[in-house]
């Protein structure tokens, strides 16, 4: 890992960027959303599969035109957001069942939820990038809550697991939003905002775009942080994010009751994190400013994690966690059916 400032992206890139990732967004809402319905397996599989193309080639032309090493950053980075933002499906889930979203209309406070997320991620990944210029500690900071969060992911999904049969708990913000805004009582198709007698009301679907947004934000305090571990260039961890969001919409439908058979996601997404965490504590150690650690001097000797070797690690546990999920799964329902023919009387 270098410095961000080390590696600077003109500005005319960085626009084209944002208004490329603009029009995709555009796209999706008149491709997908504009037409309230519910995706089918194989539209939902087709879009998926395109996005994730889209985003390998957009990673084949980094290494090509910037070097082989911003491109094994922009996969690694790609990789550990899309399974972070597979984790936020099951809340997403949850939140879509307690507010009782009609299936035809959750396209729509996704695509708008997705895109509050992006802007939020963009300013956090602003203010972490000047973060880590002026202040090398940084790293210790962001690697200490990534273990946090480890800890915590890996207690909940030991303890409890993942079920998107669980009910959502507003927050603060959701709970001040329905208070102050009056509502209608029920949903008008997929429209934010009606007028009624003459008064303009909000919809549920708006109070639903505001609990996914800051959902969303929540989850940006670990995604950015893990994905600063793996490359402190601005531009790889902008792109590398709007990726893994721009597919979300359609793998919200592609995967949809598929969620509850990944028992095993957060226990290995908690292994990223802390591997991923370890990673930048020792990259701050190798960079170390703070007086009261080893005099301020940096630390020598300590072990190298390559991009390379962290990317392995990623793919490695998600393919274990993945296997052991869907064997599990498989185990636990053919011992229902057993059980279930167990029971049923025999004439």
């Amino acid at each position: 890992m270098g410095g961000v400032a080390s590696d600077p992206v003109p500005l005319w890139i960085w626009l084209a960027t944002i208004g490329g990732f603009a029009a995709l967004f555009i796209f999706d809402f008149f491709a997908h959303v504009r037409k309230a319905h519910e995706p089918s397996f194989k539209e939902a599989a087709i879009w998926s599969v395109f996005y994730i193309v889209l985003a390998c080639i957009f990673g084949g032309a980094l290494w090509l035109v910037w070097d082989h090493t911003h491109g094994i950053e922009f996969f690694a980075g790609f990789i550990t957001e899309k399974s972070l933002s597979v984790d936020n499906l099951f809340v997403f889930v949850i939140i879509m069942s307690s507010f009782r979203v009609p299936r035809e209309d959750q396209q729509k406070a996704l695509l708008i939820g997705i895109v509050l997320a992006l802007i939020m991620r963009g300013i956090f990944i602003a203010v972490g990038a000047a973060a880590i210029e002026r202040f090398a500690w940084v790293f210790y900071l962001f690697g200490l809550f990534l273990l946090w969060t480890a800890w915590k992911l890996a207690v909940e999904s030991f303890s409890h697991g993942k079920k998107t049969d669980e009910e959502y708990e507003p927050n603060a913000v959701v709970k001040w939003f329905e208070r102050t805004f009056p509502t209608t009582p029920d949903y008008r198709g997929n429209a934010i905002m009606v007028v009624e007698n003459g008064r303009r009301l909000f919809t549920p679907m708006a109070v639903v775009i505001v609990a996914l947004g800051m959902t969303d934000l929540l989850f940006a305090l670990d995604s950015i942080p893990a994905i600063y571990g793996l490359t402190d260039a601005p531009y790889i961890v902008f792109t590398a994010n709007a990726f893994a969001l721009l597919g979300l919409l359609q793998l919200y439908f592609l995967l949809g009751g598929l969620l509850d058979r990944l028992v095993y996601l957060g226990f290995g997404l908690s292994l990223i994190l802390g591997f991923i965490g370890v990673k930048l504590i020792i990259h701050a150690m190798e960079k170390n400013t703070l007086p009261f650690l080893n005099d301020g001097q940096p630390i020598e000797g300590l072990p190298h994690i390559t991009t390379p070797l962290s990317l392995g690690v990623i793919i490695g546990i998600l393919v274990i966690t993945t296997i052991a999920s869907l064997i599990r799964s498989r185990m636990t329902t053919s011992g229902r059916a057993a059980e279930e023919n167990e029971a049923t009387p025999r004439h």
